[in-house]
């Protein structure tokens, strides 16, 4: 029986759609998200660069042209929530609104265009919400969440789940472009001396600064170009910290136009990028951080977060993605789970160590073992590395994302083929070797269990002194062919064991 037409089952049933507009002073945005998640997945995200922090430093007030623009797009947004069925809508307004003198008509004017109430933001709210997008967006994160919108900086220090003092600071793109009269030079020592009375700056060396905002992103991806970085995913793109200085630096004396890829960066945002070189190089020299990640979660996603109950902002991001993905994509989503415990008991029996950050990568490379069933046999190993490698996932790195994907490649494509070069070179030679092991694991159970469930905890598969040991019941010991065998033997040789199939 066909599904009708208006079932979506690429979506979780048991979530509500939620949107946020974002209110920026360089950008209006929208993102519309799956639901309210541990890792919330965007079925929307659209902006507009309306420019309402343009000249408010120096005028104190909203441009014209900007909040025309504005609530030309907020109309707009209006009518997709309504199209998307959405009735669960939260509007953030942030600096140039906070700080211009016309900012509260063009609220009032910007919620009847919108039909939502509109919470306008004070810094420390708005530095507390930024961070909290931090603890959403990655795993035990420790350092400091900077925010740079076109109105001001955010600072706030992040260790695991638990924030500091966030302050707020006027070195905004646009804020700074105009109290420098668009000198860079000046825009510098603006910063210098702003930057020097942040004492949670103090807190940072050796650390990791969190860079989130749309202007630093525009110039960590044009970062990504210049080096031809083999994966195309912003989130938790890392930069060691003299290396983003000397970016900065050249960023700040040339003309943007002239950079590698500059095609990357939206035309109306290309101007902005100086400032946020200027203000980044003067964080990592005051500072002194180890290094530059990438934040793709920021305000919008510190909202959802704080909405959540205590249980699911303890989840893990990662493997709750997994399970989302395993729950709409897999044959049988039993079969992920149960593969994880049955590999759990596998690697007790070997020699193989494993760190917590290593099992719960494990784990989540079980739950996504299948999703790429539905492609032809030929290419399940090439479009599973390619959707996870590029997959909206939080909580997990670049090297964690390469061992992902090449595990579920190898799972399809068997551990002696040339996956993906390109991948490779993100992962570390331990997490190469997990990844053909556990690879081999998978494909082994796949020939047993034909990806359904129920199977994997009757025929344990355990290392006993020099031999590896499948162990199948009797009503399932016509599984012992030489398929099961030839794979059995596959996973032997890359932990140094000789197979053994026992039916008892």
């Amino acid at each position: 029986m066909l599904l009708a037409k208006k079932d979506a089952p690429g979506r979780l049933a048991a979530l509500a759609p939620i949107a946020i507009v974002d209110i920026g002073s360089n950008s209006v945005r929208l993102v519309a998200y799956e639901g309210l998640s541990r890792s919330p997945t965007p079925i929307f995200n659209d902006k507009v660069l309306c420019g309402l922090g343009r000249g408010v430093a120096t005028t104190g007030r909203l441009p014209q042209d900007g909040v025309d623009r504005a609530l030309s797009a907020l109309r707009r947004f209006r009518v997709l929530c309504e199209a998307m069925q959405i009735t669960d809508i939260h509007v953030l307004a942030t600096a140039a609104a906070r700080d211009a003198v016309n900012g509260p008509d063009f609220l009032a004017a910007a919620q009847e265009a919108l039909g939502a109430p509109i919470e306008l933001l004070s810094g420390p709210r708005e530095a507390h919400l930024s961070a909290m997008g931090v603890i959403s967006g990655f795993w035990k994160p420790d350092g400091m969440a900077g925010d740079l919108g076109g109105g001001s900086l955010e600072l706030n220090e992040v260790t695991g789940s638990k924030l500091g003092q966030g302050i707020t600071l006027p070195l905004g793109g646009l804020s700074l472009m105009d109290v420098s009269a668009r000198s860079p030079r000046k825009a510098a020592k603006i910063a210098r001396d702003a930057l020097a009375g942040a004492k949670q700056l103090k807190k940072l060396e050796g650390r990791t600064f969190y860079a989130i905002g749309g202007t630093w992103r525009a110039l960590a991806r044009l970062h990504m170009r210049q080096r031809n970085y083999p994966l195309n995913v912003m989130h938790h793109y890392v930069i060691p910290a003299r290396d983003a200085a000397d970016f900065a630096a050249l960023v700040e004396r040339v003309n943007a136009d002239t950079l590698i890829s500059i095609g990357a960066v939206p035309s109306a945002r290309r101007p902005l990028l100086a400032y946020g070189a200027v203000v980044l190089e003067e964080i990592i020299r005051q500072a002194k951080p180890k290094e530059v990640v990438v934040s793709a979660l920021g305000v919008r996603e510190g909202l959802l977060f704080e909405r959540l109950d205590a249980a699911s902002r303890k989840a893990d991001p990662l493997l709750v993605a997994a399970r989302e993905l395993n729950i709409l994509r897999s044959r049988a989503p039993q079969h992920g789970e149960e593969l994880c415990g049955w590999t759990d008991a596998f690697l007790r029996s070997t020699h193989l160590s494993e760190t917590p950050d290593e099992k719960r990568l494990r784990h989540a490379a079980c739950l996504l073992t299948d999703i790429g069933w539905r492609a032809h046999p030929d290419y399940r190993g090439e479009q599973s590395l390619n959707i996870i490698a590029h997959a909206a996932f939080i909580g997990v790195d670049h090297p964690g994302r390469a061992f992902l994907a090449l595990a579920a490649s190898y799972r399809h494509m068997g551990p002696d083929e040339d996956v993906s070069p390109q991948i490779r070179t993100l992962a570390t030679a331990r997490m190469l070797d997990r990844a053909h092991v556990l690879g081999a694991c998978m494909r082994l159970a796949y020939v047993i269990t034909a990806a359904m469930p129920g199977v994997l905890p009757r025929v344990p598969l355990t290392c006993v002194k020099e031999k590896l040991v499948l162990t199948l019941p009797p009503d399932l010991g016509p599984l012992a062919n030489e398929r099961v065998n030839g794979r059995l033997k596959q996973l032997a040789r890359l932990i140094g064991r000789e197979p053994s199939i026992k039916v008892k």
